[in-house]
C-alpha cells in the first residue's frame, strides 16, 4: 500500500531564461545579474544563484527576481526564506499566478495546509489552463485531506468532515474517502459512511480495500443490517491492518 500524501504534485515551475530575455523590461545591470542567477540555478549552485539575485534586487525590485530567489531557497529546503521571497514577489505583482502556486507549495511543505489550499485556490480561480486546473484541484484536495486527518485525530469531527468533504469535492482521492467513512461512522451517519467507503473502493489508488470494507461493516451494523455487516467484515479481515478489528466485530454479531 502506498503512503497517503505521497502523491502530492507540486506545480513549481521556475522561470528559467537565457541571455537578455528581459533586457528591455529590466534595468540592464539587474537583468545581467538575474540571468547569471538563473544559470547558477540551472547548474545547481543555489547559494550562488541567491547571491546574484540579491545583487539584482539591490538594483531593481522586480517580481521575477524575487520568484527565482524563492525557487533557489526552495531547492535548499530553506522554506521560510522561500516563503518570504514569494511573498515579496506577490507584493510586486499581485496577479502573478506562478507566485501563488509556488507559495502554496512552500506552505504545504511547511505543513501549513490551510494557507497552501488558499494559495492554490487563488490560482484555480484565475487560470484558464485546463490541465493546470486539474493539477491544482489535486493539490487542493491533498491540502484539505491533510487538514482533515489532522483534525480527525484531534476528535474534531465537524471540522474534519468539512475539510474531507472539500478534499473529495476537488478530487476523488481514496484516502480522503476512507477518512470520511471513518468520521461518518463516529457521527453515526451510516448511509454517508457507506457511500464514502464505496467511493474509496471505486477510486482505489493509495489505500487497500480493508479500511473501506471495515467502516462499511460498522455502518451496516449501525443500520441493523447484519448480513451486509458480516459481508463487509469478512472482506476487511483479509487486510492485515484491519484483520483483528474485523474478526472482533464478526465475533460480536450473533
Amino acid at each position: 500500500m502506498k503512503t497517503p500524501g505521497k502523491v502530492f504534485l507540486i506545480l513549481f515551475v521556475a522561470i528559467l531564461v537565457t541571455g537578455s530575455t528581459f533586457a528591455q523590461e529590466m534595468k540592464s545591470d539587474a537583468a545581467q545579474l538575474y540571468n547569471d542567477g538563473n544559470q547558477k540555478l540551472k547548474s545547481g549552485d543555489y547559494p550562488g544563484a541567491i547571491a546574484s539575485y540579491d545583487k539584482a534586487l539591490a538594483i531593481e525590485k522586480d517580481y521575477r527576481i524575487y520568484y527565482q530567489k524563492g525557487v533557489a531557497y526552495k531547492k535548499l529546503d530553506k522554506l521560510e526564506d522561500a516563503r518570504d521571497a514569494f511573498e515579496e514577489c506577490l507584493k510586486a505583482k499581485p496577479d502573478f499566478e506562478s507566485g501563488y502556486n509556488a507559495l502554496g507549495a512552500v506552505y504545504f511543505a511547511m505543513g501549513n495546509y490551510q494557507d497552501a489550499a488558499t494559495n492554490f485556490e487563488k490560482v484555480l480561480s484565475t487560470t484558464q489552463d485546463a490541465n493546470v486546473k486539474v493539477a491544482l484541484q489535486k493539490n487542493i484536495s491533498m491540502a484539505y485531506y491533510k487538514l482533515g486527518v489532522t483534525t480527525l485525530k484531534e476528535n474534531n469531527l465537524k471540522d474534519a468532515i468539512g475539510y474531507l468533504e472539500k478534499s473529495v469535492a476537488n478530487n476523488n482521492y481514496d484516502a480522503a474517502y476512507l477518512s470520511l467513512a471513518n468520521a461518518y461512522t463516529q457521527t453515526k451517519e451510516w448511509d454517508k459512511a457507506i457511500s464514502a467507503g464505496e467511493n474509496a473502493v471505486k477510486y482505489l489508488s493509495v489505500i487497500s480495500k480493508g479500511g473501506p470494507y471495515y467502516f462499511m461493516g460498522v455502518a451496516y451494523k449501525g443500520k441493523g443490517d447484519m448480513t451486509k455487516a458480516k459481508e463487509m467484515f469478512e472482506k476487511a479481515k483479509a487486510d492485515a491492518t484491519y484483520k483483528k478489528n474485523a474478526e472482533y466485530e464478526l465475533s460480536s454479531i450473533k
